[in-house]
């Protein structure tokens, strides 16, 4: 039995080891809630203080030993065409404005070596990456445009699927990658930057693999064989990841991690369903959670059951092709005990219980992201 006493002293050990090597976070949804909260405006967010109703500001990133993060400039699929492509440049000029405005603690960072750099001169590491393929609205000029500005990956769809690649969440369109999805693979491995397969439908991640000649991630997905979600990774993907050098990116969200909450939130649907709203729009789903919880308590999602997907993609792609990507302000449900960036020093120190070596800690916090993210500078100085 671990005593408070001993809970904290693992704590307080794994803080220390965390300022010892860069734990980067493989994607965070903080510039859309400064969209939608502060009227994009990432001074009047206020940073430097604790932010009420999200899950990250300054203080709490620094609690938690953040070194690195991938800001998601975000698009909902809702927003299409032109329409679409406004809204990720003005997230992307969002995500570079908030690291101008806090220069004391966010650094922009281009390259792995400039994460690096960062982590010696103590800042947080500012990545961008793009979320969902429509917002480059079929247009290779957009896709070098957001690479020019700074986007280091991209998540080929959202919810939806974009035409020429297939969602998890949607139904099968084009089988997976078209022939201007292919293209678009091998354009942003042209260009260095990560292909992102959270989101998207198995076919589409297999056939992304058949043709990436650099390395992969998931954002923010976790195992299928643990949880049975569209949105997780199952086991004959993961396996590629060793040979393909990428990395799963394993997400906090409960309905990921937690069968019991796949199965809770399966019945919300069906009960939005059954009211005429439409199951697949989850503003509209979560729109009934008031009605739905007085019945239907909320199963509560856990640490370990969060380390468990780590271990399950260790275990199935390797220790050097799994890392972390909580979708911190991208979901409003998180596990017990990891409710905001200040708690991935939980996570870490229930490994460290696991008996998982300070080596192996270091690949999963941030080494395989950055050995991915130079992989992927490398092929395209290859070009």
């Amino acid at each position: 039995m671990v005593t408070a006493d001993g809970a904290a002293l693992s704590l307080s050990l794994t803080r220390a080891m965390l300022s010892r090597f860069p734990l980067i976070d493989g994607h965070n949804d903080l510039p859309w809630e400064i969209r939608e909260k502060f009227a994009l405006d990432p001074a009047a967010a206020g940073l430097t203080g604790r932010v009420a109703n999200t899950h990250t500001d300054i203080p709490r990133l620094v609690e938690g030993g953040v070194a690195g993060q991938f800001w998601s400039v975000y698009v909902p699929s809702s927003l299409a065409g032109d329409t679409a492509v406004t809204a990720v440049f003005e997230q992307v000029d969002l995500v570079h404005r908030m690291i101008a405005a806090y220069p004391n603690r966010f650094q922009l960072a281009l390259t792995a070596d400039d994460v690096d750099a960062a982590f010696q001169a103590g800042k947080i590491a500012s990545l961008l990456g793009a979320e969902g393929g429509h917002s480059i609205n079929s247009s290779l000029g957009v896709l070098r445009s957001l690479y020019a500005l700074g986007v280091r990956y991209m998540t080929l769809t959202h919810n939806d699927n974009v035409g020429w690649a297939d969602s998890a969440t949607d139904e099968p369109d084009c089988g997976g990658l078209s022939a201007f999805g292919r293209e678009v693979v091998t354009e942003m491995q042209r260009l260095g930057m990560l292909v992102d397969l959270s989101h998207v439908a198995v076919t589409t991640m297999n056939q992304a693999l058949d043709i990436a000649t650099a390395p992969v991630i998931f954002s923010h997905s976790s195992a299928r064989a643990i949880t049975e979600n569209p949105r997780n990774v199952p086991d004959e993907v993961l396996a590629r990841l060793a040979g393909n050098g990428g990395v799963c990116m394993v997400a906090f969200v409960p309905f990921f991690v937690s069968q019991a909450c796949t199965d809770w939130f399966n019945g919300m649907r069906a009960c939005a369903g059954s009211r005429g709203l439409d199951p697949d729009n989850p503003s509209q789903v979560f729109g009934i959670l008031p009605d739905w919880e007085k019945d239907n308590p909320l199963p509560p999602a856990t640490i370990a059951q969060v380390a468990d997907h780590i271990e399950h993609v260790r275990e199935v792609a390797g220790v050097a092709n799994v890392g972390i990507g909580a979708d911190f302000d991208g979901t409003p449900i998180l596990p017990e005990g990891l409710h905001d960036v200040s708690r991935y020093p939980a996570l870490f120190a229930e490994l460290r219980d696991r008996r998982w070596s300070e080596a192996d800690l270091q690949a999963l916090a941030g080494g395989n992201i950055l050995r991915a993210l130079r992989g992927a500078e490398s092929a395209a100085n290859s070009h």
